[in-house]
C-alpha cells in the first residue's frame, strides 16, 4: 500500500516508517522537522500540503501519529494544541475521505482517561487502583493535551459514522523516552520508574509501532474501534485495593524473584500504583500483545 505516516520523524515514526517498509509499503513520512524517515518537510496544520501530498502520493492508507503532546504545554499555547491535533485531524481526516483513502489509524493516548482525581491517586485519598479499560467513562482530560485529542477522536468516530472511513483509534500508554513527570521519579531513576510502569502503563516503541502495522492490516474488517494498547498487565482486579495499600507486596506475588533483582541494582518498587491500564481488548479483538513486558523486564537485569 502507499501509506502516509504523520509525525514521521517523532520517535514513533522513527521506528514505525521502517518497520511498514520492510513489509514492502511504499511509505511517505510527513513532519515540520526534517529526518532520515520524512520525505515532506510541513504540518498537517497546512491543508494545501496534506490535500497535495495524499494526491500526489496516491496515499491508500493513513497513520496519524503527528500531534502536539504533553510536554509542549510548557513551551506552546492553546491554541497551538487545536491548530495540530485537532485542525490537524480534520485536515487529514476530510482530504482522506475526498481521494478515497481506504484505512486510516490514529494514534491517541491513554493520558485524556486520567482524570485530576485518578492523578491525585493515593494522596487524594483512593483507597483502590482504578482499573481503566475502554470502558472508562465520563472522560475528564485534565489538561490542553487531553482535551484536543479527545476531540481529535471524536472527529475519527464522526467520519467514520458520515463516510464510513474505516477507522481504528490506539490510545496508547507511555513509550517515551524522555524522564518521568510524577513525583516518585524523585525517588526511582529514570530506568527503574520505566521498567515499574511496565506492570501498568507502558510499552516499548517497538510494540506501538507493530500495534499500528496490525491496526492498519485489522481496519477494513474493524470499521471503526478504538483500543489501549499497552504491556498486559499481570493484575487482576482483584488487587486494587492491595496495590494502593502495598504494591511491592502484590508485585512479590507475581514475580518473587523481582526483590532480589531489583536490590542487585538498587532499585526499589513504587510504594503504591493508583491506576492498571487493561490492554485485553487489543489481544482480544485486535489480535495485538506486547512483546515486551515487565517478565522480559527482569529477565534482561
Amino acid at each position: 500500500m502507499n501509506i502516509l505516516v504523520t509525525g514521521s520523524s517523532g520517535w514513533l515514526g522513527q521506528t514505525l516508517v521502517p518497520r511498514l517498509s520492510a513489509d514492502g509499503h511504499m511509505v511517505t513520512g510527513i513532519d515540520p522537522e526534517p529526518g532520515a524517515t520524512t520525505d515532506v518537510v510541513g504540518s498537517v496544520v497546512d491543508r494545501a500540503l496534506v490535500r497535495a501530498t495524499i494526491r500526489a502520493r496516491r496515499i491508500e492508507a493513513i497513520v496519524h501519529a503527528a500531534a502536539r503532546h504533553k510536554p509542549h504545554i510548557e513551551t506552546h499555547g492553546n491554541s497551538e494544541f487545536v491548530a495540530v491535533n485537532v485542525q490537524g485531524t480534520l485536515n487529514l481526516l476530510e482530504e482522506a475521505v475526498a481521494a478515497g483513502v481506504g484505512r486510516f489509524v490514529f494514534t491517541s493516548t491513554t493520558s485524556f482517561m486520567i482524570s485530576q482525581k485518578i492523578r491525585d491517586g493515593k494522596a487524594g485519598g483512593a483507597r483502590e487502583a482504578v482499573w481503566i479499560d475502554e470502558t472508562l467513562a465520563p472522560l475528564q482530560p485534565r489538561n490542553i493535551y487531553g482535551v484536543t485529542k479527545l476531540a481529535a477522536e471524536d472527529l475519527c468516530r464522526l467520519f467514520h459514522q458520515l463516510h464510513r472511513l474505516p477507522i481504528v483509534i490506539l490510545r496508547t500508554s507511555r513509550f517515551f523516552p524522555e524522564e518521568d513527570d510524577m513525583a516518585h521519579a524523585i525517588v526511582q531513576s529514570g530506568e527503574n520508574t520505566k521498567a515499574n510502569e511496565f506492570l501498568f502503563r507502558r510499552l516499548s516503541v517497538q510494540d506501538a509501532a507493530e500495534a499500528h502495522v496490525m491496526a492498519l492490516a485489522k481496519a477494513p474488517s474493524l470499521g471503526f474501534d478504538t483500543f489501549i494498547v499497552s504491556a498486559l498487565t499481570p493484575f487482576a482486579r482483584g488487587d486494587a485495593a492491595d496495590l494502593i495499600a502495598d504494591a511491592p507486596a502484590v508485585v512479590a506475588r507475581y514475580f518473587p524473584d523481582y526483590r532480589a533483582r531489583y536490590a542487585a541494582r538498587g532499585w526499589t518498587m513504587f510504594d503504591a500504583i493508583d491506576r492498571v491500564y487493561d490492554s485485553r481488548k487489543a489481544r482480544d479483538v485486535l489480535g495485538f500483545t506486547c512483546r515486551m513486558n515487565f517478565r522480559q523486564v527482569l529477565d534482561a537485569l
